[in-house]
């Protein structure tokens, strides 16, 4: 085992990487080796302007490259399996951007990949279940102090009004069940998880947009069953406004964390039992903080994580499951 600091290589230019890489990068104390972008042009700028260290020719290169033990993958949906698999067949650690990949056929192909080089850590990047305000959340449930949980309702909303977003692209695996609706799941399936068993799907509706493909879904509204009876709702929507919340309602009272997402805007847990109530606040650390340092754990301790490839490809199984109820198909690989 070893102290030095991870050495990270990022796919791709994404404007988001501050946030989800640099920042907790240097939080943690890991370097940002080298980047791969379509173009080099735009990668050599992106690099001077976020301290990257060097520039490689492209995606293969970098997975290939000796000096990277790490590959970061915030590529378009359709891109994470391809990379992943590239990554793992080069011998890297891979954190990958959710959603894990674009269908349940490929979550299954990564698994096995994973499974089959278990010195290496796959690591579904799915942050939120790292912070302590999520955490902080299950005990609340847990302890009993709501009762009987009777309702877990999980909401991801944000407006993407551009129809030239890769969240709307058909090829890419786009669709707001991709987008946001993997976080609403897995939510779901974690307190069914903690209730004994895994959550029955009974309905799912989804919406389309004009101007878009039929088959990527604007919204969707998921019903479960828990293993306790309890209902179990999971909606997303990438046409209304920016939204991010778990509720846990019980016999007792109810349990409310305001910010699913974006813990370091909002670390505030909400309890309301009986004619009582109180604020919990745990920290506005960034949940991605919290998630590369389980990450670096992880490779460099061997300390186990929440997110592996089997709950990734049990939740991409949900995911095509709901699209097969609500009568779309499910997203297509990459060609």
């Amino acid at each position: 085992m070893t102290n030095e600091p991870l050495r990270i290589g990022v796919l791709g230019a994404a404007r988001i990487n501050e946030m989800t890489l640099f920042a907790p990068a240097r939080d943690v104390g890991a370097r940002i080796v080298a980047v791969a972008a379509r173009d080099r042009g735009r990668a050599e700028s992106y690099a001077r302007e976020n301290g990257i260290e060097r520039v490689v020719d492209d995606y293969a290169a970098l997975v290939s490259d000796a000096e990277v033990e790490a590959v970061y993958n915030p590529l378009p949906n359709g891109l994470h399996t391809p990379w992943n698999l590239a990554a793992i067949v080069a011998g890297k650690h891979v954190l990958g951007e959710k959603p894990f990949a674009s269908n349940a056929a490929e979550a299954e192909e990564v698994h096995r990949a994973a499974q089959e080089r278990p010195d290496l850590v796959v690591f579904d990047g799915l942050h939120y279940r790292y912070h302590p305000v999520f955490r902080r959340l299950q005990e609340i449930v847990q302890s009993g102090e709501i009762g009987e949980v009777q309702q877990v309702r999980a909401v991801m909303t944000v407006p993407v009004p551009d129809l030239s977003d890769i969240r709307w692209s058909w090829p890419l695996a786009g669709g707001s069940m991709m987008d946001l609706g993997i976080y609403c799941i897995d939510v779901i399936q974690t307190f069914a998880a903690s209730l004994g068993g895994e959550p029955r799907l009974l309905t799912a509706r989804t919406g389309h947009l004009e101007g878009t493909h039929p088959d990527v879904d604007a919204w969707s509204e998921l019903t479960y069953e828990l293993p306790n009876g309890a209902l179990g709702v999971a909606e997303m929507n990438l046409i209304g406004p920016q939204h991010f919340v778990i509720t846990v309602v019980g016999s007792k009272g109810t349990a409310h964390q305001a910010n699913l997402s974006y813990v370091h805007t909002d670390d505030r847990i909400l309890v309301f039992t009986g004619g009582d109530s109180r604020v919990e606040e745990l920290g506005r650390t960034s949940s991605f903080t919290y998630q590369m340092r389980a990450f670096v754990d992880a490779v460099r301790h061997g300390t186990p994580h929440v997110t592996t490839t089997e709950s990734a490809l049990r939740d991409m199984r949900a995911v095509d499951a709901a699209y097969a109820m609500a009568g779309l198909p499910p997203r297509p690989s990459y060609e």
